[in-house]
């Protein structure tokens, strides 16, 4: 290190300073005529002269320790700068007192770094997706489950372009302003919308990387649709239920009463008392998949699905019904595997689904088709990330065909273009609400054609599964 000369004026001081008791001395003695007033002047000049530049020396080891000091301190986290040569036994003392300081200055350091760690990492566990915000309403740190949501990067961003909602920002502005704590209920858009409960949170004190505020998002999506699916399930069940029951209870007093003994009507009697029970078994079943269906549907799958070998299984499955009419399942496409990201319950579940309506409303000794193929963009109901490429599965019957007005309510619950055929073939109206639900969970989209006397199509868009490297 470069030795530091000390200033002129800044010795001169400080020799005059220390010289007072000798200069003192020296004059007295001339006050009192024991030595002349020129001797004596001469002596508290040398006096001063040779104090400041004995002081020359000590002060150029002390401006050295103190310059090494500011280095240790400007530059905590780097390797410390080569100690100054001291000579003195007082600056010897402060470079080992710097030494010790700085080496308490890197443990401590070392510590915050490794709490500061298991902090990130602790709040990276969270499941619930977490932001920190700065007085100045830029994001200084968000959680794994935060970026996993928005699907960017978030540090350094301002909130407002993240959580735009007018509740929310209004209440993180409150916060800002001195409120302890703030809740409101966002509702996230989407192919699928989510509802977060937002908690925004005043830290006690400051973070070290400027945090001010902690703002939480819930998921209550999963509460929400339970209740509104209670409500329905409750609804619908009542409805739907109305019929059969009344039929059920209707058969069985007859049977108690009037036709004990005529073994007939008992006969006819209990062929629709089955016939209904079972209806109500395949209601309540179908009632219960679109109930767990919508509890699924905001968080998507993620295996690799190949679909060719499940639609070819609910093909091989519906055979015997398929030829029962005369009619054959033909599968177009390619023979190599095609995967998609699917769960592989809920595929065959709508394939089946789809298969049996064509099945059921085709024109008998006609072919139901399945093709399918890759697509270079679906349909702007897909999200962005997932629409090019995908795949396009296509289900086309030969049937009497469905007019234009009924096909954008077709996947609604319990809607029948025709309720008496649809009840006499044992539809429950619940088919295609069930695929629509199951593609929305895919993040997939279904598009429907048709026209009178020529039969009906039914387009599902799905992604493809592409594997990650390493």
């Amino acid at each position: 290190m470069e030795r530091q000369t000390p200033g002129v004026g800044r010795l001169m001081r400080a020799g005059a300073m220390i010289s007072v008791p000798a200069a003192a001395t020296v004059l007295g003695l001339a006050v009192f005529g024991w030595v002349s007033v020129g001797a004596a002047v001469g002596s508290v000049l040398l006096i001063w002269f040779l104090t400041a530049l004995l002081l020359r020396f000590a002060f150029r080891d002390l401006l050295a320790v103190a310059r090494h000091l500011r280095g240790l301190a400007g530059h905590l986290g780097e390797d410390p700068a080569p100690e100054p040569a001291a000579r003195l036994d007082i600056a010897q003392s402060l470079l080992n007192a710097g030494r010790h300081l700085d080496r308490s200055w890197r443990r401590r350091e070392l510590a915050l770094r490794e709490q500061l760690t298991s902090n990130e990492r602790l709040l990276d566990t969270l499941p619930d997706p977490l932001l920190m915000l700065g007085a100045d309403a830029l994001i200084t740190r968000a959680n794994g489950a935060a970026r996993a949501l928005f699907s960017r990067v978030l540090t350094g961003q301002e909130i407002t372009t993240v959580l735009r909602d007018p509740g929310v920002l209004d209440a993180i502005e409150g916060v800002l302003e001195k409120a302890p704590s703030r809740q409101v209920t966002w509702v996230m858009p989407g192919p699928v919308e989510r509802e977060f409960e937002v908690r925004a949170t005043r830290l006690p004190a400051r973070g070290v990387d400027g945090s001010l505020v902690m703002v939480t998002l819930h998921d209550i999506t999963a509460l929400r649709r339970l209740e509104q699916m209670r409500a329905d399930f409750v609804a619908n069940a009542s409805h739907e239920l109305r019929t059969p029951l009344s039929s059920l209870i209707g058969f069985t007093e007859t049977l108690a009463t009037s036709a004990r003994e005529d073994s007939a009507a008992r006969e006819q009697f209990l062929a629709i008392m089955l016939e209904q029970g079972r209806r109500m078994q395949r209601l309540i079943e179908d009632l219960l998949s679109l109930s767990r269906i919508e509890m699924e549907e905001h968080t998507p799958p993620s295996d690799p699905i190949n679909l060719r070998e499940v639609i070819g299984g609910v093909a091989r499955f519906l055979e015997i019904r398929a030829r029962e009419k005369n009619m054959d399942i033909r599968l177009e496409g390619e023979d190599a595997p095609v995967v998609v990201i699917g769960d592989g319950d809920q595929l065959t579940q709508i394939f089946q689904n789809l298969l049996d309506n064509a099945l059921k409303y085709g024109r008998p000794s006609t072919p139901v088709v399945v093709r399918w193929t890759q697509v270079e963009r679906g349909p702007a109901a897909m999200p962005a990330a997932v629409r090019a490429p995908c795949l396009r599965v296509s289900v086309i019957d030969q049937g009497e065909g469905i007019a234009k007005e009924h096909l954008p309510r077709l996947t609604e619950r319990f809607y029948r273009v025709d309720k008496a055929r649809s009840r006499a073939m044992g539809g429950t109206g619940l088919g295609l609400a069930i695929v629509k639900h199951v593609v929305v969970r895919h993040r997939g989209a279904m598009t429907l054609e048709s026209e009178i006397g020529k039969g009906t199509t039914i387009n599902l868009f799905l992604p493809l599964y592409e594997p990650t490297l390493g």
